[in-house]
């Protein structure tokens, strides 16, 4: 795989992610729980968890393509930031869209 296409897989996986707390009341969109809508700390803390496993997804499609480079505490805040807004389009639609009818 070259970079180019495992970088942009990278963001849709990660678009994916960042959103899939919002779309479902679901725990990781697999386990069901007692709450009939899940609270909003479990969502934010389902998108920690979710943000690590797209960071290891990045990490082993950058050593299979070749050396993996050494990171910093800013490229994790920028990236976390990144995952932030990506998850904003499934924040809009469960907390702040009118339900019509």
């Amino acid at each position: 795989m070259d970079t180019s296409t495992a970088g942009w897989l990278v963001i849709a996986v990660a678009l994916a992610a960042a959103n899939l707390p919002f779309f479902n009341d679901r725990l990781f969109a697999v386990v069901g729980a007692k709450w009939q809508r899940k609270p909003l700390v479990i969502r934010l803390l389902e998108m920690t968890a979710l943000y690590m496993v797209v960071g290891f997804i990045g990490f082993a499609l950058e050593a299979n393509i070749g050396v993996r480079f050494p990171q910093t505490w800013e490229f994790y805040a920028i990236s976390g930031c990144l995952f932030v807004v990506l998850g904003f389009p499934g924040f809009i639609v469960r907390y702040l869209r009118k339900p019509h009818g």
